[in-house]
């Protein structure tokens, strides 16, 4: 979670570490996590329609997300991440797509109204700059881009669990079964994964590519920041940006 990546040991020499990249990003990074429409979550109070639009927007950010994956594929160097990049692609189209559609069902959203949406200009802006930053760039710049999804995440469940006023109880909060999701244990340890992946990586770059690598987590945070605000208000608040 945000409070705590200023506390985590800053790795010497010339390489660097997401916690250095989210601590100088933190104004964007807390403005993500701790963003009004997780607040509501949270309490339970965030009005059913903001939800719905979010999850619906989700599903398209999901297959997005797969394309991704088959891009890191393509962007791997060795077999080893080959077969991560190729797990992960697996992993959403095989498992995570089937277990949104379920939800969304349970929130009346049917599989057919699913793949008739058309795309928010938040989805179009995160996933398209997420994409760009892969083909332009190495598998580095792709995993950066998508950190703030991947381990953005988890750190909002874990917030969100720290909060005296997060509602837990399924029976009160609508939400309560979305929290549980990213706080699960497999969950949390596949954004461990990540972030370990990631200060591997960091360690070898240098300060003006380390620099590069915070602006496209700053730009990426920013654009996760939309995706909640277009959840929350709709496509209005797009005319502000």
């Amino acid at each position: 979670m945000p409070a705590s990546t200023a506390h985590h040991p800053v790795r010497s020499g010339p390489g660097t570490t997401f916690e250095r990249i989210t601590t100088d990003c933190q104004q964007e990074w807390t403005a993500y996590i701790q963003h009004e429409f997780v607040r509501q979550l949270g309490a339970g109070t965030l009005p059913a329609d903001a939800f719905q639009r979010y999850l619906r927007q989700d599903y398209l950010f999901l297959v997005h997300f797969a394309r991704a994956w088959g891009l890191a594929v393509y962007k791997s160097r060795n077999i080893r991440e080959l077969r991560q990049g190729l797990d992960s692609l697996k992993t959403i189209v095989d498992i995570e797509m089937g277990l949104h559609i379920e939800y969304c069902a349970t929130w009346g959203i049917t599989e057919d109204e699913l793949a008739a949406l058309p795309e928010a200009r938040a989805t179009m802006a995160y996933t398209r700059y997420v994409l760009d930053a892969g083909q332009r760039g190495d598998l580095l710049d792709l995993h950066i881009a998508l950190a703030p999804c991947l381990i953005g995440y988890a750190d909002i469940a874990q917030w969100l669990q720290a909060q005296p006023f997060t509602v837990r109880d399924a029976d009160r909060n609508p939400y309560a079964a979305w929290i549980e999701m990213y706080a699960s244990a497999e969950f949390q340890q596949a954004a461990r994964a990540e972030h370990l992946w990631l200060n591997d990586r960091l360690a070898e770059v240098g300060p003006t590519r380390a620099a590069e690598l915070t602006e496209l987590f700053r730009d990426a945070t920013r654009l996760e920041i939309d995706f909640w605000q277009m959840g929350l208000q709709g496509e209005k608040q797009s005319h502000d940006h």
